[in-house]
Formats: structure tokens, sequence, C-alpha cells
């Protein structure tokens, strides 16, 4: 087979196909990332023009350009906007574009899953942008902190929406999180050791843990206050049990974690960016991957420096103060190796090394800023003022914005195939770059003379009126930088020049192939012995493009990619990957229904959402697999490999296993709100507590525990299919049994949900054990049709072995549930 032959072929295969259904239906990376990447960057201008709106309102004392209640909704849409619905998906567009290019594959593990993320977050997020354009945005803070946003004082759905939209796209980030975490995991080139993956894959990976670790707090607490809201549960009223304070430990559970989140795919892009420029390879690699391990550990140990105001204890004080402190170090490790790549090779004063110094003068200035909001004294005086909005931008926008920009200049001729102006790309850059520092540096200063967070006034008596005019004035110099930035991105993609591969001379792998990228990436997916690939081997692009490697022959109409071992790199797999689809379209759009019969207030018909979007993944989950054995297939290079569905490690398993991960981490948050307020709140424990009974607990763990023995005996190897079914339908009879007792206890055992914040916990927490026992029935139910259709074998068991995880997992919470409930009652 010829390379054109070759290209032919694979295109036919991975091509998106003609029109608007061909566009609607892709699930190929390069598309999925594009989308990502365009429609973050549009809320972004959405996101900057609020920003000018805000800087307008304070350029003068006494402003009447807009008043409080319109004021209001713009500051809580534009930091909304930039944290959810621009800086996550930027990162997870970046992501889903380059990982599989870096990693010498032909696309993620999940191509269906990345749709279903992206129309997930567009939804959510002109689910918030409509109602700004109605005039019931948000306006209670992009942080929402109760009893501000409770339904007393936020009477109307302004706070909803943010709660509604904001889950809405979290979903979007939990599914990103896990296809992310998969692909740099599983599906990566032969040969490619853990230690041999770009550092830049690293970050990523270590990020999408972060994620799905630290979002799952704000969605619990999302959903809190949701039901606060909608049905009087009352979580957060101090009034009836609940406390205020536990919204905040929610949040910035989430929050400060977030905040690295942002950076780290960043400081990926420096690390990348950088040897490239300065040719010459990074120093440090083993160092800095230990940083970014640091840097995710401690992120999550920091979250209550946001809250040194609120009466914290003062050994926790001095604790989190220490911790905010020390986090400086694995920060300092990354940019003490950058500077010293930077010394040991020959730099390059390119646009993408402009937007490097630029991000080492403004985060720096951040990180030291940081470190002064570190020591509680200090804090004490600087906290809710506009030093810490100031410091707050100087750590996003220089450690992200920046890095982004020069990210942009790296890799827009790989998205392009075009060439840039380098002239107007230097203005863009020092526009932005002394924009930005008059704005911000402005607002360190005013923040210093006492200035509040979020006022929309003040008179000209406070002496903040020339700051704040030089900010304003410097916030319009940038906009300007930013819309040049638009005009320089158009003239590359419709003027520009074609540009060479690998224009760079680049060591890494997604510059091995044709530009713009072909819908395969690879015509042969290449071995490889370390993280400078190109470097080692110039000619590995010809002979890729020759099909010398894996993967070569285009057979069956199948999308195949390499899967390996998660160390050693060695190949244990063919995955094959499902073509073009409009169920993640559908998927997404009956979400969105669930959701906003939420937001509507009627209440009857999410349920029938829900079920849609259950028979939606039902029918998407079963057009995946094969009715017959496939049997080992010749992957090229004398390798006979089996398919994903014939082995124990598919990327289906490891999926279900950070699922479940992300599922524990929102459970573990929901216990840490009832320990919480049992051990906070005034009130506990009420004098009515849950019934002491405790039959149905122990017949309810019993029926759990049969049901997982009999459906992890059913995915071992049988000698007759009707054996496994059997099992199957034990397995299914004991949940239901289960789900019953489980019901009978919520609903019979129980004080009003109302009527005290512990009866409205318990309740919580039964409703998520109930969920998660029928979600098991669910799973059981697809693995036993499965299985009569003839799509589970002795080899093919990976529908079992899914659902037998879910079960032990809904057994697991179901026991934890009813310890915590009934022991309290036991003991009193």
């Amino acid at each position: 087979m010829t390379a054109l032959s070759r290209h032919r072929a694979l295109h036919a295969i991975w091509d998106r196909g003609p029109g608007w259904r061909g566009a609607l239906a892709s699930v190929n990376h390069t598309d999925i990332g594009r989308r990502f990447i365009i429609t973050a960057f549009a809320f972004f201008c959405i996101g900057g023009v609020l920003a000018m709106l805000i800087r307008a309102q304070l350029a003068t004392p006494g402003s009447a350009f807009v008043g409080p209640a319109v004021y209001n909704q713009i500051f809580t849409m534009h930091g909304s906007i930039m944290m959810f619905l621009f800086a996550i998906p930027m990162i997870e567009g970046l992501a889903f574009y380059m990982l599989p290019k870096l990693l010498g594959s032909r696309d993620m593990a999940f191509p269906r899953l990345s749709a279903f993320g992206y129309w997930c977050y567009l939804f959510g997020g002109m689910i918030l942008i409509i109602a700004m354009l109605l005039g019931v945005a948000p306006d209670g803070g992009w942080f929402m902190y109760t009893p501000l946003s409770s339904k007393i004082y936020t009477p109307g759905i302004n706070a909803d929406i943010w709660l509604i939209g904001v889950t809405f796209v979290e979903v979007s980030a939990m599914a990103a999180a896990i296809e992310i975490m998969v692909s740099v995991l599983k599906v990566r080139t032969a040969g490619m050791r853990l230690d041999h993956m770009p550092l830049f894959a690293w970050y990523l990976l270590v990020t999408a843990l972060m994620m799905l670790v630290g979002f799952p707090p704000l969605i619990i607490g999302s959903i809190l206050l949701e039901v606060e809201r909608a049905f009087g549960w009352p979580f957060f009223d101090a009034t009836r049990g609940g406390d205020p304070l536990l919204w905040q430990h929610m949040f910035w559970l989430f929050g400060h974690p977030e905040v690295y989140i942002i950076f780290l795919p960043a400081a990926g892009i420096v690390s990348t960016v950088i040897p490239v420029m300065a040719r010459a390879r990074i120093l440090g690699y083993g160092w800095i991957i230990a940083a970014i391990l640091a840097l995710a550990f401690l992120s999550f140990g920091l979250w209550v420096h946001h809250m040194f105001t609120t009466g914290i204890p003062h050994m926790a004080l001095g604790f989190f103060s220490a911790a905010s402190a020390l986090v400086a170090i694995p920060t300092a490790i990354q940019i003490f190796a950058w500077i010293g790549t930077i010394a040991s090779g020959r730099p390059q004063l390119k646009r993408p090394m402009l937007y490097i110094f630029g991000f080492f003068v403004v985060f720096i200035i951040g990180g030291l800023t940081g470190v002064m909001l570190a020591m509680v004294p200090f804090n004490w005086q600087a906290h809710d003022t506009a030093f810490v909005t100031a410091h707050l931008h100087y750590v996003l926008v220089g450690g992200f914005i920046f890095p982004m920009l020069a990210g942009a200049a790296y890799w827009l001729p790989h998205f392009t195939g075009r060439q840039p102006a380098e002239r107007l790309g230097t203005a863009t850059f020092w526009l932005i770059f002394v924009g930005f520092n008059l704005t911000f540096f402005m607002m360190h200063m005013v923040g210093l003379l006492g200035q509040p967070r979020r006022i929309y006034s003040y008179p000209d008596t406070m002496g903040w009126t020339l700051y704040n005019l030089l900010a304003s004035f410097g916030s319009f110099i940038m906009a300007f930088g930013f819309a040049l930035f638009i005009i320089d991105v158009a003239l590359q993609i419709f003027l520009g020049h074609r540009t060479r591969r690998n224009p760079w001379r680049a060591p890494t792998l997604e510059w091995a192939m044709l530009l713009p990228p072909p819908s395969y990436n690879f015509a042969s997916l290449p071995p490889i012995r370390d993280h400078d690939p190109l470097e080692s081997d110039p000619d590995l692009p010809l002979r890729i493009a020759r099909g010398e490697f894996h993967l070569a022959q285009p057979r069956n109409g199948w999308r195949e990619t390499l899967g390996v071992d998660m160390i050693s790199g060695t190949p244990d797999q063919i995955i094959l990957l499902p073509g073009n689809s409009l169920l993640p379209l559908w998927t997404a759009m009956l979400a969105g229904g669930f959701f906003l019969s939420i937001l509507g207030g009627v209440y009857w018909l999410a349920p029938l959402f829900l079920a849609a979007v259950a028979v939606c993944g039902w029918r998407w989950a079963w057009t995946l697999g094969h009715r017959d054995d496939v049997g080992p297939q010749d992957a090229g290079c004398d390798i006979v490999l089996p398919t994903q569905g014939e082995t124990a490690g598919s990327p289906g398993h490891w999926a279900s296993l950070f699922a479940i991960t992300a599922d524990a981490t929102l459970f573990a948050t929901l216990l840490f709100g009832y320990a919480y307020l049992w051990t906070i709140a005034s009130g506990w424990p009420p004098p009515q507590l849950m019934s002491p009974g405790v039959t149905g607990a122990i017949m309810a763990t019993l029926a759990l525990a049969g049901s997982s023995l009999a459906i992890r005996r059913a995915g071992l190897l049988q000698p007759a299919e009707a054996s496994r079914q059997v099992r199957l339908g034990i397995g299914m009879a004991l949940q239901a049994i289960a789900l019953a007792l489980l019901a009978y206890e919520a609903f019979t055992a129980l004080p009003p949900p109302t009527s005290h914040a512990y009866a409205a916990t318990v309740a919580m927490l039964f409703s998520y054990a109930i969920l998660h026992v029928a979600l098991a029935l669910l799973m059981t139910a697809f693995a036993f049709a499965r299985s009569r259709a003839g799509y589970v074998s002795n080899k093919r068991t990976a529908d079992v072995r899914i659902a037998a995880m879910w079960q032990d997992y809904a057994a697991v919470v179901a026991v934890i549930v009813l310890l915590v409930t009934k022991l309290p009652v036991l003991l009193a």
C-alpha cells in the first residue's frame, strides 16, 4: 500500500462525513478540541466585555453607568464565565486536541464521551448567557455564598440559574477528567513509558486527577443548595440546624484546587515551549514531575486560607497558613528548572518566548502577593479588598492567560497550517502586557488603601479616584491587545503562507504529521524510546507516512489505535474506537431538559428526562462491542494483540474505576457535611432522631452482599452462558429487595426533611444510596440483556465486570449510610 492510498483509506474511516449532520455527529478528537477552544474563547470575549463594563463603572466616583442590581449581575457573570466557561473548558479543548498527537495515538479513549462533554458544556454555558440577556443572571458573586444566595435573600431564579448551569458544565468537566486520565494512561504509542511521556501529558494527567477529586465538592454543594432553595431542606439555614459556613467549606474544597487545576496545564505549556525556544532539553525532568505531584497534593490542604476571617481556631489558622506558604516550594522548583533551561540553551526571542517572559514577570508578582496573603495578620487586613482581586488576576492571568497565549503562538501553525505575522504578534503582546500590569497593579494599590471588593460606587473623598481611573485606562489598553490578537489569528488563517512541517524544529510527536493534521493523525503508530523522539530520529515523520510501524494497514472499517501497559508502555491490546454518532448530542439535549425542568420548577418532568437519558445511555453502550469473539489481531511489527473487549484491563474498566473515584469523593464530601453539622451547628443532635430499628438495615446489607457475590461470580469464566444469566438474575432480584428496604427506611424512619438539617442530611444520604443501588440494578440488567443477545462470552466479560464494580460500590455506600445514621441513634 502506497502512502497516498493509505492516507485515503484511513481518511475514509476517520473522516467526520459531509454536511451539517457530519459536523454534529463528529466524535474526532481534533474536531472536538477545536470546538472547545473556539467556544471557550467566545465565552472569554463575553467575560472580557463584562470586565470592561466593571471598569467603566469604577473609573470615576459616584458613577451612574449602571445601577447596583445590574452591576451585581455583571461582576458575578464575569467571574463565573472566566472560571467555569473559559479557563477549564479551554484546558479541556487543548487536551483533547493535543494529547493523542503528543502520545502517538489516533484519538482519545472515548471519542463519544468527548463529544457528549462538549455539548453539555455548550448547553450549560448557554443557560447562563441567555439568563444574562434576559436580565435574570446570577447576582450573588461567582462563589454564591449563603445565606445571601438562599431563597429568602435571593427569591428569584438568579441563584438557581448559577447552580443549574454550573452543575451542567461540571458534568462536562468530569467527563473530560475521566477521558484525559484513561487516554494518558492507556492510549499511548508503543514503548512510551511513563518516564518517556512529554511533560505536557504529565501536567494534564495530574490536572485530570485533581479535577476528578476537586470538582465533586462543588457539585454536591450545588445540589444541596438547590434542594434547599427548591424544597426547603435546611442544610445551610442556621435557624433549623444548618450552617452557612458549610457552603464555604464545600465551595473552597473545590475552589482552591481549581486555581492549580488552571495553573498546571499552563505550566505544562511553559515546560513544552521553553526547551524548543531555548534549543535545549528541559532541565530536571524528574524534579518537575515530583513538583507537579507535590503541588497537586498540597493544593487540597489550603482551602481554609480563603476563610481566615470567618472565626477559624488559632491552631487551624497556623496550619493552613504554613501550608499556604509551603506550596511556593514546588512552584519554585518548576520556575528554577525553566530558568536553568533558558540559561543552558540559546533562547530565541520569538513570539511564544515573549509571552513566556511576560508570564515570568506577572506570575512571580502574583506568587509574592500570594505569600503575603498566606500570612494571617496581613490577610485579616487585606481580606475582601481590591488587593485580593488583583492577586487573583496576577495569578490566574499570569499563570494561565500568558502561557495560553504562548501556546497559541506556538501551536497555531499546527492548527491552521499557516505561518503567523511576527510584527503584529509582538504589538499584541506589548498591548496586553502593559494594559494588564497597569490595571491590576493599580488595584493592588487601591486595595491597600482599603477599597473593598464588589462595590459598585465610591465617594470622591477616599483617595481612590486616580488609581481606579488608571486601572480602567489600562483595562481598555489590554482589550485592544486582545482585539489585535483576534485580528492576528484571522489573518493567519485566511492570508498566512503555508507553513512547513515542524516549523519550530520541536522534538515531540505532534509535529511528525501533515499540517493541518489529518483526521487519523498518524499513518502508522511509531514505537519510541525517549521523550524527544523527533530529536532522536529526525526521519521518523517519513517512516510513519510510509507505514513502517504499528496498525499501518486499514481493515474492516475499524478505527484502531494501540492500548498499552500503563507503566512500561508495552502494547497489550488493540482499541477499536466507535465511529461518528448523534447519540452524544441527543443525550446532552435530554440532560439539558432534565436541568431546565428543575430550573423551571416543573419537577414532575425531571424524572422523565432522566429516564430518557438512561435510555440514550443504554442505546449508546449497546452499539459497542461484538456478538462474536474477534480474536487476536495483527498489530504490525510482528505483534499480535487482542482487542480491548477481550482483555481484562480495557479502557472501559479503568473509566469505571475513575468514575467511582469521583463518585466516592462526592460521597465523602456529603459525609463531611453530615459530620461538620453534627460537630459545629446548633441544635445537634435534634430531639427527634431516626427510628432505631435495625432489622431492615441488616436485611438490606445481606441482600447487597449476596447481590455482589452473585454478580461477581457471573463475571468469572463459565462453561455455559446460562449459568452466567442465572447469577445475574439472582443479583438483580437481590438488588431490587435491597432497593425496596432502603426506600422503606428512608420514607418511614425519618422525620420530615424540612424540619431540621439532621433530617435533611440523612434523607440526602439515603437518597444517594438508593440512587446508586438503582444504578447498579440498571447496569446489571444491561449486562443480563447483553449476555442474552450474545455480546458476552468467556472472553468478552467487560459488561459483567463493570456491573460488578458498580454493585460493590453501591453496597459499600449503602452499608456506610446505614452505619452513620443508625449507630448514633442506637448509642443515644
